[in-house]
């Protein structure tokens, strides 16, 4: 089982379409998609800086932002299946369908999962993944990193995943790999298992 998260910045990107096609062909069965929160989160940010209600709050809004999102890609996708329990996930899964996590129900019952801007859509998937037991977490960034191999925490330093992502991976037994935008195409080699480990692409490893 895998779990891939898709940036909400892929939400304005032709993109988008493409990364969904490539995990319905190649997901089916072994799949689970966390979606970010894109303009969706973006708007309660704006919201709470306008009207300063508290985190937790936001941070209920945020995940129906992510829902919102999931939705918007079963729109785009039909083929994928909205899940909000880990019944409705493994049975997606059990059908030979990709899952797209609806997080809400899950995450405000988890209670290790603080109602902070510190956990965004990252840390929720890394959690996801030790919850469900996954082989490997992927990311999807505007870019990769540089770097052939990179540590949580230089991540969280840079500002490429939230400051709560490091302790979330090292709860888990899961390795963890960050594709850029454009790599659609290796998902789909990595998950028909044609591909090991690319030129350039970061390591797969425990961070």
């Amino acid at each position: 089982m895998w779990v891939v998260k898709l940036g909400g910045s892929l939400a304005g990107e032709a993109v988008l379409r493409d990364w969904l096609e490539t995990l319905s062909r190649y997901g089916g069965g072994q799949v689970i998609i966390v979606p970010g929160g894109g303009p969706f989160a973006d708007r309660v940010r704006e919201a709470q800086e306008a009207w300063r209600f508290d985190d937790g709050i936001a941070h209920r809004m945020a995940l129906l932002g992510m829902e919102q999102y999931g939705l918007m890609l079963t729109g785009i996708c039909p083929e994928l299946v909205p899940a909000a329990s880990r019944e409705a996930l493994v049975a997606a899964l059990r059908s030979g369908r990709v899952a797209v996590w609806l997080p809400t129900r899950m995450a405000l019952a988890a209670e290790e999962i603080p109602a902070s801007w510190d956990v965004t859509s990252d840390s929720l998937a890394a959690w996801l993944a030790q919850y469900v037991s996954a082989e490997r977490l992927v990311l999807v960034k505007p870019f990769a990193p540089a770097q052939a191999e990179i540590a949580a925490e230089d991540m969280s330093r840079s500002g490429l995943v939230d400051p709560a992502f490091p302790a979330f991976v090292r709860s888990g037994c899961f390795q963890t790999l960050v594709l850029a935008k454009q790599q659609y195409e290796t998902l789909g080699q990595l998950l028909l298992g044609n591909v090991c480990r690319p030129m350039g692409m970061p390591a797969e490893r425990d961070l």
